[in-house]
């Protein structure tokens, strides 16, 4: 037995068409990476291999997984997501293609293998554009106010010293953006490293948990943050996506999704950290992610950015 997930994946092989009635010792299971999620290779003799992903515990209480199937198989018309061979939303279980000979992208991987941050813009740029609509609305204010929520019934969770006073300072952010809506796009709205995979050649992108209609640039903020991109990265990835450079107030809406994520997925570790997931120490990304968004608030340039976004409209 691979560990005690494994008749689940079984389970969710047997209703999956071509795979049916596989028993333990005629596959191979390989447990992948995720932060949240369990998620499996499996690999069967005569057969093309399969992911299977298995719900975190708690994650019923912030995923609507209705929405994250429509939103993959969207995706996967795009072209930049394998295709989903079933799916159980009720129980939160996907079982889809598994993309060989690619390599899971961490910020290690984005400064040392040339032309990935291309890649990702180009692949971000593919599923924008793509015309297809995501279920639901990614709502970053909405969201902060779900997410404090969430964590007031988890009882005893400590804020980071002054949260609150950050979000009160992001006002004028969200004012700025009020002030000038852009047209909405299929986001991924998560776009952590390890959500691209890279064969060389072109960017996929998996786990549409969060994905929704959004301002696009989130997704390339949140990507520069996660990545920890230097500004010759941002630039190699802008250019890429717009196929020129950015414009002031796009520029601008990219450094406020910078700080901007980091203050929503401050609250997001904070649940990790309460639902006693010990994949990281979720304490600690939470407090580290919160400095950062200070950081950036409080840097000179960045009313600049906000005013560039408010003058655009």
């Amino acid at each position: 037995m691979l560990d005690d997930n494994t008749d689940r994946v079984l389970g969710a092989l047997a209703r999956t068409p071509g795979y049916e009635g596989l028993e333990a010792g005629s596959v191979t299971i390989t447990r992948q990476g995720g932060l949240t999620n369990l998620v499996y290779r499996v690999d069967a003799p005569g057969k093309a291999p399969l992911v299977v992903r298995i719900p975190g515990a708690g994650t019923e209480e912030y995923i609507d997984r209705e929405a994250e199937l429509t939103n993959a198989r969207a995706a996967a018309r795009a072209g930049v997501s394998p295709e989903i061979r079933f799916a159980a939303p009720e129980e939160g279980i996907l079982v889809m293609d598994c993309i060989d000979g690619i390599t899971t992208m961490t910020p290690e991987n984005f400064s040392l293998i040339e032309g990935t941050p291309a890649r990702a813009g180009k692949a971000l740029r593919q599923l924008h554009v793509s015309g297809e609509e995501f279920a639901g609305r990614f709502e970053l204010f909405a969201m902060i106010d779900d997410y404090l929520v969430v964590l007031g019934k988890k009882g005893n969770v400590d804020l980071p010293e002054g949260y609150h006073d950050v979000v009160a300072s992001a006002r004028p952010v969200k004012e700025a953006l009020d002030a000038a809506p852009v047209t909405l796009a299929p986001c991924h709205c998560d776009p952590l490293c390890e959500n691209f995979l890279d064969d060389g050649d072109r960017m996929w992108i998996v786990d549409y948990e969060y994905g929704g209609m959004n301002d696009p640039l989130w997704d390339l903020g949140d990507l520069s943050v996660e990545g920890h991109f230097t500004e010759a990265m941002d630039d190699e990835m802008l250019q890429a996506y717009f196929g020129r450079a950015p414009r002031p107030d796009e520029m601008g809406r990219v450094v406020i999704y910078k700080a901007m994520c980091d203050l929503l997925w401050t609250l997001w570790g904070l649940i990790q950290h309460a639902d006693g997931n010990e994949a990281e120490d979720f304490w600690e990304y939470s407090t580290t992610r919160f400095a950062r968004c200070k950081a950036l608030m409080n840097t000179p340039g960045f009313a600049d950015h906000v005013a560039a976004v408010r003058a655009s409209a």
